[in-house]
């Protein structure tokens, strides 16, 4: 039986012979063994060492075994203890073991028993060591990989973002309107979802969505998309089609927040009472993120200065949506989503206002 240098046992015996004897049949098998005559230095020194196993007598004056025992235990639950003694007395056995020492040997002992006992004590002491640093290496690597996997996926995240951004701009290189229009219907949209008591996952996907709502716009050619006066009937018709574009180009993706934007791209000038496009759905047809974001554009372009109407102060936006004028009518949204907007019209004032004072409201030309 061959053993490493760092197996190190403890024996702790007050016959001095025995002791002597017992531990140079340790050392010559290659352990390395400290010996105490007096139990109490035992435990001295249990607080310095750090031992594979302990052998103990049971039987010694001021301490005995299984109070030493209790000892060890106190400062180290898991080093296993091997007890030995010269009575075979079976109560003693089962006291020692319920006090989970690790075996029980009688003297005299028989040499390869007693090795082998300890030998498995020490196997035992090393097995809990590796099973205690492997789980502490596996929770380490784990915490890693969760913090590189979540940095990761943060990173894909912004990298996302940035480019359907720079989608975005793109539209404002052909109309600086559009631009202002899609940050104000982004903050519009999340006020809505966040007073319709819409989860904040929800809440961050549709601000993050509804930027993409005129996406179509980009293959609108220009003499309808900036024409300066109000559309013809034929001009309309081809304004509508930037739904179906939209929706189109951003069909396909399997991110969430790509596929609602795909979403409301196509359903964000349906009605509720079904009169909206492209395709004249009605009620609960039209997804909740379409409902959201068309009530949004409403509010911003009754908001907006055109050529065939002026700027709408607040109220008089809110008056149009909640009780109609002929051209918006309140059939047209989502009572819950008009309620919504209710709770949500000071938000809305507030988005407004501080968009006039970045003069971003009151241009001649704003998207429909």
């Amino acid at each position: 039986m061959s053993v490493s240098f760092r197996d190190s046992i403890l024996i702790v015996d007050d016959n001095e012979a025995a002791l002597r004897v017992t531990s140079s049949l340790f050392r010559e098998k290659g352990y390395e063994v400290i010996s105490c005559g007096d139990p109490r230095e035992a435990v001295d020194k249990l607080q310095c060492i750090d031992f594979d196993a302990v052998l103990s007598d049971i039987k010694m004056p001021g301490l005995s075994g299984l109070q030493l025992l209790n000892e060890i235990h106190a400062v180290d639950p898991e080093l296993p203890v091997v007890l030995m003694t010269g009575s075979a007395e079976l109560d003693m056995a089962i006291d020692a073991v319920k006090k989970d020492a690790f075996d029980f040997v009688t003297k005299p002992y028989q040499p390869d028993y007693l090795l082998d006992s300890i030998k498995r004590a020490v196997d035992c002491r090393k097995n809990r060591r590796l099973e205690k640093n492997g789980k502490s290496l596996l929770e380490t690597l784990v915490k890693q990989k969760t913090q590189e996997l979540s940095e990761a996926l943060l990173q894909m995240k912004c990298m996302n973002t940035e480019l359907i951004q720079r989608l975005i701009v793109v539209s404002e290189y052909r109309d600086r309107d559009t631009g202002s229009h899609i940050s104000r219907i982004r903050l519009y949209s999340n006020k809505l979802a966040e007073a319709l008591g819409k989860a904040p996952d929800f809440v961050e996907r549709i601000s993050f969505a509804s930027t993409m709502h005129d996406i179509g716009k980009i293959a609108i050619p220009d003499s309808v998309l900036l024409k300066p006066g109000e559309l013809t009937m034929r001009e309309f018709e081809i304004m509508k089609t930037h739904t179906l574009l939209g929706a189109e180009m951003l069909s396909g993706s399997s991110y969430p927040s790509v596929q609602m934007a795909a979403s409301i791209a196509l359903n964000h000038h349906e009605r509720w009472d079904g009169s909206g496009y492209p395709n004249g759905l009605k009620g609960d047809e039209i997804p909740l993120e379409g409902r959201i974001v068309m009530l949004a554009d409403v509010y911003d372009a009754l908001r907006c200065k055109r050529p065939y109407k002026p700027v709408c102060d607040h109220k008089t936006a809110c008056d149009i949506i909640l009780h109609g004028d002929g051209r918006t009518s309140p059939s047209h949204f989502d009572p819950e989503v008009l309620k919504a907007f209710l709770r949500a019209a000071p938000l809305f004032e507030k988005i407004s206002d501080e968009a006039e004072d970045h003069s971003l409201l009151g241009r001649t030309a704003c998207p429909a």
